[in-house]
Order: C-alpha cells, then sequence, then structure tokens
C-alpha cells in the first residue's frame, strides 16, 4: 500500500508543503556531517593553540616533577593543587567543546535551513501505533541505513588501519631515540588518525546525506489530488481575505459619506476626484481630511455635499495632491497648508450663512 501511493506522488511539493514538513522536522539530516564537522573544527582549533598549549603543558609538567622532592600530599593540598589542575585544563579544553558544539549547531541549521521545527517536540500518540512501528522497522530505509553504518564502520576502519600501518614503521619501534621525540611522534600520530578519520567520515557524510536529500525529496512529493486540494484551500483564503477587505472598505466609504455633512469645504478635480475638509479652530491643528474619493464615489460626496450645502471649490492640482497624499481621519500634509487655507478664507467670505448651521449640525452629530 505504502509502494503504490509512493508511485501517485508524482508532482513537486509546494512552498506550503515544504514549510508544514520543516516543522515537522522532515527534512534531509545525516548525523555524520555533525559528527564531521565537530572533528574537523576540533582539528582546527587545537592547530591554533597547539603552541599555546604544550607550553602550558610543559611548564605544568616542569612544576609538578621539579617538586616531587618537596612536595607533601595531604588533604589540605589536594584543592589547590586540582585548581592548578583546572587552570591548565580549561584554556585547552573550552575552546574545544565551545568549538564542536558550536559547528554542530551550524551543520545543524543547514540542514534545517535555519528554520524552528516546534512540532517535532509535541507528543505524537500515533508512535504508539505498534503496526506503524512495525512498518517503520521493516522498511527498505532501514536497511540503506544499516548499510550506510556499515560502510562507515569499514570506512574509519580501514583508514585507522592504514595509518597504524604506517605508524609501525617508525623508528620508535626499531630503533632508540631520543626520550623528546616521543612527544613528536604522538603529535604526528595524532594528527595522521584524526586527519584520514576526517577523511573517512567525509566520504560516508557525502553518501549519507545524498541519500537522506533523495529520500527527503521523494518523500514529500504529493499527489495531484493534494495539490488541488492544496490550492483550492489557498484560493478560499484568498476569497476570505477578499472579502474581508471589501466589507472593510464599505464600512469605511459609509463612514465618510456620513461624515461629508460636517465638512468645511469639499475641493474637486471637478469630476474625477472629490475631498471633503473640515477644520475647527481650538480642536485642530490643521485642516482634516474627512472623505476622499475618485469616480463614482467621488460623484457620491459632491452629491451629499450639494444636499446638505456644503461649499465644493474646484482646485484641481490641490485636490488631485490631497487625494494622493491624504488620509482619512488625519490631518493634510504640511505642504498643503497654504494652498488650503487660502481656499478656507474664500469659502468663509462668501459661504457665512453656512458655518452658523454648521456649528448646531456638528452639536447634533457629536450627540
Amino acid at each position: 500500500m505504502a509502494e503504490h501511493d509512493q508511485d501517485q506522488k508524482t508532482e513537486q511539493p509546494t512552498s506550503k508543503h515544504l514549510a508544514e514538513a520543516a516543522e515537522r522536522g522532515q527534512f534531509a539530516k545525516a548525523p555524520e556531517l555533525q559528527v564531521l564537522a565537530s572533528l574537523v573544527t576540533a582539528l582546527g582549533i587545537m592547530a591554533f593553540i597547539e603552541r599555546a598549549a604544550v607550553d602550558r603543558v610543559c611548564e605544568y609538567a616542569v612544576g609538578i616533577f621539579s617538586g616531587f622532592t618537596t612536595m607533601s600530599v595531604h588533604l589540605d593540598s589536594i584543592p589547590s593543587q586540582f585548581a592548578n589542575l583546572v587552570m591548565v585544563a580549561v584554556p585547552i579544553v573550552l575552546p574545544l567543546l565551545l568549538g564542536c558544539a558550536g559547528a554542530a549547531m551550524l551543520i545543524g541549521g543547514f540542514q534545517s535551513g535555519f528554520q524552528l521545527t516546534p512540532k517535532v517536540l509535541g507528543l505524537h500518540f500515533d508512535r504508539l501505533d505498534l503496526s506503524a512501528g512495525f512498518a517503520r522497522v521493516f522498511n527498505k530505509g532501514v536497511f540503506v541505513r544499516a548499510g550506510i553504518d556499515a560502510l562507515k564502520m569499514i570506512a574509519i576502519g580501514t583508514a585507522l588501519f592504514m595509518g597504524a600501518q604506517k605508524l609501525m614503521r617508525d623508528p620508535l619501534f626499531s630503533a632508540p631515540v631520543e626520550a623528546a621525540y616521543l612527544g613528536q611522534f604522538i603529535h604526528e600520530a595524532a594528527t595522521s588518525f584524526f586527519g584520514r578519520l576526517a577523511f573517512a567520515l567525509g566520504i560516508v557524510a557525502a553518501i549519507s546525506y545524498g541519500y537522506e536529500k533523495f529520500k527527503s525529496s521523494r518523500d514529500l512529493k504529493m499527489t495531484r489530488e493534494e495539490v488541488k486540494e492544496e490550492h483550492r484551500s489557498t484560493e478560499g483564503d484568498s476569497k476570505v481575505k477578499g472579502a474581508q477587505r471589501r466589507l472593510a472598505r464599505r464600512l469605511l466609504q459609509k463612514q465618510m459619506l456620513a461624515a461629508v455633512p460636517t465638512a468645511d469645504v469639499v475641493v474637486t478635480n471637478p469630476t474625477h476626484f472629490a475631498v471633503a475638509l473640515k477644520y475647527e479652530r481650538g480642536k485642530d491643528k490643521a485642516p482634516v481630511v474627512l472623505a476622499k474619493g475618485e469616480g463614482r464615489f467621488a460623484a457620491r460626496i459632491k452629491a451629499i455635499a450639494a444636499e446638505n450645502d456644503v461649499p465644493m471649490v474646484e482646485n484641481r492640482p490641490v485636490a488631485r495632491v490631497l487625494f494622493s497624499l491624504g488620509r482619512v481621519g488625519e490631518a493634510i500634509p504640511p505642504e498643503l497648508y497654504q494652498a488650503v487655507a487660502e481656499i478656507l478664507a474664500v469659502v468663509y467670505r462668501t459661504h457665512r450663512y453656512y458655518f452658523h448651521r454648521l456649528r448646531s449640525r456638528r452639536l447634533e452629530t457629536a450627540a
């Protein structure tokens, strides 16, 4: 059944499907990459701090060995000796721990695309299903993973065996050497072993990650029905959002039209734009945009203004800029103060009768 379902998955995953899979932790991941990154980082840090680490250890060893004849060991001296050892070890060990942890986290982030996977931490009761558990245990992926693990052991064993053969031919095992040569031998042996180990792990990690990438891409493919269903749900969401935007726009238009009778003036284009303004001295710092519209909505603003005797002034450039920059419920832009002030001055002189009625109208509206 699973093979049949997989055969039906012929479509590439959508971005939404990929994002949901990433949240579930379903992406290509190979633990060997993190081990390799930690090992390479440790080698790099050791190469960087090698001289300082050797000097510290030598200085500590000289102090210990030179004081053997005079050193008295008792309970009171143990804490101080341990503190000295910690002071030597921490500057060497701490960079290694921090570097390896940082490298492992960086590689983990690279594999996950640096995305959070919160659903991985949740409870998954479906994993308690015995039949599903057997299906997860006995599938082709388990045998492939077992093969990769076997390849890992073979590659690491081969690399270490070849390194050991090379080291066994060293003069240390066949001829007398100076005591100082022992340190050089340990350094070369460690470098050779870990270098070969990193090379072998690199090959295995590349194979493992390549397989996981292939498997993840195959498992995340979708059937045509799944793609259609997701498209329908996405389209439905867009329709709902569009309906919400249209409803909000209608409500705003209704509020704007209700505010037109309380305007001081309506500035027109004369046919394309209409902007209703109000200015109450002592209350408004600058004229406020009550309503604005273009086309048919501008015609409705002008019709309501005519019904309520609201003065209308034709000023093409001012009307256009007010419509472009003005926001309903907010003061006009400062660059229009002078132009609007001149319009209001003309209106106040020529329509005094209107403003006597406007005060009472605003009081009725506020009540």
